[in-house]
C-alpha cells in the first residue's frame, strides 16, 4: 500500500487538475495563455497539474453584488420573519 500511495496521490490531483481547467473560466485563466493550451499542457500528470494550479488556474473572486437585495429569500425557516410571526 505504501508503494501505491503516491501514485494514487499523482493520479486524484491529476484528475483534479484536468477537471478544474476544463471547467475554469475562460477570461479568468492566467499566465498569457489560452485554455485550451492550459489544458494540453495538464496533460502532463504531475509537471502540468503543478503548473496549472501555480500559474494558470484563476484566483478566488467574490460573486459580483447587484447592489439590493431585493428577492432574496432566507434560506432557514427560523430566519424567516413571517414563519417566527406564525408561532
Amino acid at each position: 500500500m505504501v508503494r501505491v500511495l503516491p501514485w494514487l496521490i499523482v493520479l486524484v490531483a491529476w484528475l483534479y487538475g484536468m477537471v478544474d481547467c476544463a471547467l475554469s473560466d475562460r477570461n479568468g485563466v492566467r499566465g498569457g495563455i489560452s485554455k485550451t493550451v492550459w489544458f494540453l499542457i495538464a496533460v502532463l500528470p504531475a509537471v502540468g497539474t503543478a503548473l496549472w494550479f501555480i500559474y494558470g488556474r484563476p484566483r478566488g473572486t467574490t460573486p459580483p453584488r447587484t447592489g439590493s437585495d431585493k428577492g432574496r429569500r432566507p434560506v432557514a425557516p427560523d430566519d424567516d420573519p413571517d414563519f417566527l410571526r406564525g408561532l
